[in-house]
């Protein structure tokens, strides 16, 4: 089968459709259900509403669900992955958190969600995507690579219990790994459930289990390809930190370099952003007309993408497909994000709209 399809098309661009695909169906849950870490973290510190936010968990728990299934028929090798490859940096995890969510309050928006509101014609999202992938390899391969190196050495795990909570659990418990992963994302998903409000909005839950299925995609998708093509291809599913960046570098060199799954993930993102826009009738081009909130989200992005490269994830690469997996870093640097997100915010409203 991989024979036949290997003679039409490139692994290299099996790949980047895998993650077309996927990210355009994570496009239109931006745009259509609403799905979007910043919206979720001020609905919940702000509007006392945590729909949005239980979206966000019940996506990751179908993606947990869906990730350890394949895990069980044999589809996905997590320890392939860099999230349970390299040996865990708690440090990393939250300095690194706490700097994208500091960035994503001052910028407003995650890099995800960015690439949605650029699909929709904002043009302020556009600064912040080439100002988020240009500091993101500044820091993983440009002049503060070496810094990053120093303060964050990273080390491959190697003989070792891979840095996964199920992964430890079924290490000191001889239990079995898909067993407990499953069980795992089952708990996290009827959590999600608990409140009415969510219950009663299809819309948001229908969006929530789309996006879980787009990062299990993603897995399956990339594991697919390493497993059966011909070309050294990593396993890897969504995020959107580095790879905007590495979209930036494919989009001015596409002539010299293969596309990649991050292409086609952040293109996806895009053109499902622009669907959904038009679906909804919401498309229409904006620019920044106040040099002083251009200022804020150019510096909040340059912190978002350094912040990523040191948390080796943002909202999604870390809270969605990392967790998807449980590593380790995903929730301690989820909820380095969500205060870093926090603080911001306040400092934020508290700038421009001072208590009396």
């Amino acid at each position: 089968m991989y024979d036949f399809i290997s003679n039409s098309i490139s692994d290299s661009a099996l790949v980047t459709l895998f993650g077309l695909l996927s990210g355009l169906f994570l496009g239109l849950a931006a745009r259509l259900g609403r799905f979007c870490t910043m919206g979720a973290i001020e609905d919940l510190l702000y509007s006392s509403s945590s729909v949005r936010m239980r979206m966000w968990f019940l996506a990751i728990g179908v993606a947990v669900i869906g990730s350890f299934t394949l895990i069980a028929t044999g589809l996905l090798i997590p320890e392939q992955s860099f999230y349970l490859s390299i040996r865990w940096m708690p440090a990393a995890s939250i300095v690194g958190g706490l700097m994208f969510g500091y960035g994503m309050a001052l910028a407003g928006n995650c890099g995800f969600g960015s690439i949605a509101r650029l699909g929709g014609g904002d043009m302020r999202a556009f600064v912040i995507v080439l100002v988020l992938g240009l500091s993101a390899y500044v820091t993983l391969s440009g002049p503060l690579a070496p810094l990053r190196v120093w303060l964050f050495p990273q080390s491959d795990v190697i003989g070792e219990t891979a840095p996964g909570i199920a992964h430890f659990i079924a290490a000191n418990s001889g239990l079995s790994l898909p067993a407990i992963g499953i069980t795992i994302g089952i708990l996290i998903t009827l959590a999600a459930l608990t409140s009415r409000d969510f219950i009663v909005d299809k819309t948001s839950i229908f969006w929530a289990i789309v996006v879980g299925i787009a990062i299990v995609a993603g897995w399956a998708g990339s594991s697919y390809v390493a497993a059966n093509g011909f070309t050294d291809m990593p396993v890897v599913s969504h995020s959107f930190s580095a790879p905007v960046g590495e979209t930036l570098l494919y989009a001015m060199t596409g002539s010299a370099r293969a596309p990649s799954f991050a292409v086609g993930s952040v293109t996806g993102v895009l053109l499902g952003a622009f669907i959904g826009s038009l679906i909804k009738g919401h498309f229409r081009w904006e620019a920044c007309d106040d040099p002083r909130e251009l200022r804020r989200q150019i510096t909040g992005s340059a912190i978002m993408g350094t912040g990523a490269v040191i948390a080796m994830g943002c909202t999604v690469g870390q809270g969605m497909s990392a967790f998807s997996l449980l590593a380790f870093s995903a929730p301690v640097t989820f909820l380095a994000i969500f205060a870093g997100a926090a603080f911001g915010l306040r400092q934020l409203i508290e700038g421009f709209q001072p208590a009396e």
